[in-house]
């Protein structure tokens, strides 16, 4: 079978890369049906991503990482996605994280670099926690609902958080809180081991169920003003890592295509005298497949590309940003509803992962950013061109 991927390792550093990944996609595949099941984040996942430094990747070199580009932390998010895009999307937003937090000196200096020192030598692992019941997603603006009350040399935090990805394997929480005394929105860097921080386990979902995106609940949660590490107006830059959300889901896909592939060179009905590759309408599904993936990725890779080449462009790029990744949801949906359709109602057995593949692919379009948003975006961009 040929390797979709040969076009997009350019370089001996992105071949190993890719290796780690691939050798990381295997472990994690074996156990994508058990997280499934369970809603769970796997520890065992956890413990290999650790222990092979794949949480480090995005660290500075200084600080014992590979300090990844955007380019290279697609290839292997794409690649550890064909093993399981649940686990891949739950790694994609930490180490987005530290990148971001790395690259765009938005915390106090020494703050981040205690919290490096701890990424690298303890493995310890962030997320963002921004999203809220009331709220929805917080690419729309809402303010939160989670409070922080000044107290001295302390705030004290109250607030209710849902999709919290990995929240019950977490070391550290980045909460999002409206700050009273300065009247804006602040972000707090929280362990989790912080008294008044609980992980309630809320995540029944149709697919993406192993991201274990539970609600965490503050209740009186005490924490130090210098845990006030970002306010709201530090940082108007779009966001490249945000890239690994399209790079799941197209590896989603890629997974999809090749077992529906490997499936319709295998299977034979008594009615045919060959495999229904042979049949010229699975062949037209196979063809149409590898077109949505070779567009949507070259348009992927192309903007990582320019974004890691051209840093003086950056804050230009948010549109195409947001384009790649309405375009690359909608490619890897596509691709898997067709690889459904060549393997036929066996799609839908638990016995395959087909239907795995079907319900994980579909959370991409609920992740940021939202379609209506991006295409308003463009829509407004085009007519106020001079």
């Amino acid at each position: 079978m040929s390797d979709l991927f040969s076009p997009f390792i350019k370089t001996e550093k992105q071949n190993e890369l890719y290796k780690l990944a691939e050798k990381l996609a295997l472990r994690v595949k074996e156990r994508a049906k058990e997280t499934d099941e369970q809603a769970a984040f796997s520890k065992e996942n956890l413990r290999d991503l650790k222990e092979t430094d794949y949480v480090t990747l995005t660290l500075p070199k200084k600080y014992g990482g590979k300090e990844i580009s955007i380019y290279e932390l697609l290839l292997v998010q794409e690649k550890l996605a064909e093993g399981d895009g649940s686990a891949a999307l739950s790694m994609g937003w930490h180490l987005g994280v530290v990148k971001e937090l790395a690259e765009d000196d938005l915390w106090d200096e020494s703050v981040f670099d205690r919290f490096a020192k701890e990424v690298s030598e303890e493995k310890k692992i962030v997320n963002r926690i921004a999203s809220e019941p009331a709220t929805g997603s917080p690419s729309r603006g809402g303010i939160p609902e989670t409070r922080a009350v000044r107290d001295g040399d302390n705030y004290i935090i109250n607030g209710h958080k849902n999709f919290a990805t990995m929240a019950g394997v977490l070391d550290y929480y980045i909460v999002t809180a409206y700050v009273e005394d300065q009247e804006e929105i602040g972000s707090f860097l929280i362990p989790a081991i912080t008294p008044g921080v609980n992980v309630k386990h809320t995540w029944d979902t149709l697919g993406m169920r192993g991201t274990a995106s539970d609600d965490l609940l503050l209740e009186d949660v005490r924490v130090h003003q210098d845990q006030l590490v970002e306010m709201k107006q530090q940082s108007k830059k779009p966001k490249g890592w945000l890239l690994h959300i399209p790079a799941c889901y197209l590896g989603i896909a890629i997974a999809a295509r090749n077992e529906a592939i490997e499936f319709a060179k295998s299977y034979q009905p008594n009615s045919l005298n060959t495999p229904i590759s042979e049949v010229p309408h699975i062949q037209q599904k196979i063809g149409e497949m590898d077109f949505e993936l070779l567009r949507a990725r070259q348009f992927m890779y192309a903007v990582a590309e320019k974004w890691d080449q051209f840093p003086e462009k950056q804050m230009e790029l948010g549109p195409e940003l947001s384009a790649v990744k309405v375009a690359a949801t909608n490619a890897a949906s596509k691709v898997v509803d067709l690889a459904m359709r060549i393997v036929g109602g066996r799609g839908l057995s638990k016995h395959f992962n087909f239907e795995r593949y079907y319900r994980d692919v579909r959370a991409g379009l609920h992740n940021p950013p939202m379609e209506d948003a991006v295409i308003q975006m463009l829509a407004r961009k085009a007519i106020d061109a001079k």
